[in-house]
């Protein structure tokens, strides 16, 4: 390749790697904005929100495949090394699990729209703060995203920690007023499963943050348990 095409090849790629970190980031502030509107269909149990949070989470799904393809395009084209390839493959999973939050997320919606039958259910203070700290640790991993922080990527590994504590009290919860009013067994399944899909929210923002981790520090930290204490 001549001389003067390597400088423009690599304005090129610089360019469309910039619009594919565009897109990441306007993917994730979707998929954040749906899992705002499902927490507070749960709160509200508002059921016309279902049939919004099912419409985003179709445009997600076709997002995806946009952005897995042009992940896929610049490699074939670009042939990247280093530092850029490994942003491509965080973009690739990153992706993935923001895909994966999007899905949980219409869950959460269809809950609500099942908790809405069962008239005025009480949803306990855990369930209420898991959603709080799930919308903060989504909104933490794409910040460390836009950043390239390990510092707050570590801040959301930590915090998964408090969601799994949110869970397991939920899991109490359940238990127990089920054996006080077994005939609240079904609206209580609904809230223990709700809360299943919040944890699962958080364990995706977690992955997010271990491939921001890798991105800015070159170090695969996943299953390090010290790193989340």
């Amino acid at each position: 390749m001549g001389s003067g095409k390597q400088p423009l090849l690599k304005r090129h790629f610089d360019r469309e790697l910039q619009q594919l970190k565009k897109r990441i980031l306007s993917m994730g502030g979707i998929v954040e904005d749906l899992i705002v509107r499902s927490i507070e269909a749960l709160r509200s149990r508002d059921r016309s929100l279902v049939a919004e949070a099912m419409r985003i989470e179709e445009a997600i799904d076709a997002e995806e495949v946009e952005i897995e393809e042009d992940c896929l395009k610049l490699i074939a084209l670009y042939q990247p090394v280093a530092g850029d390839l490994r942003f491509i493959a965080a973009v690739l999973k990153i992706n993935s699990e923001l895909e994966r939050m999007g899905d949980l997320a219409v869950h959460i919606a269809e809950r609500a729209r099942d908790l809405s039958a069962f008239g005025d259910i009480h949803v306990p203070t855990d369930l209420r703060r898991m959603g709080t700290d799930v919308q903060s640790m989504v909104r933490r991993s794409l910040e460390s995203l836009v950043n390239q922080d390990s510092e707050l990527a570590l801040q959301v590994l930590q915090a998964d920690n408090t969601v799994d504590e949110h869970h397991r009290r939920m899991f109490d919860f359940v238990a127990e007023q089920v054996q006080a009013d077994p005939t609240q067994t079904m609206p209580l399944l609904h809230l223990l499963t709700a809360s299943r899909y919040l944890e699962r929210i958080a364990d995706a923002a977690t992955n997010i943050a271990e491939d921001v981790y890798y991105l800015a520090e070159g170090e695969i930290i996943r299953h390090r348990a010290e790193l989340a204490e």
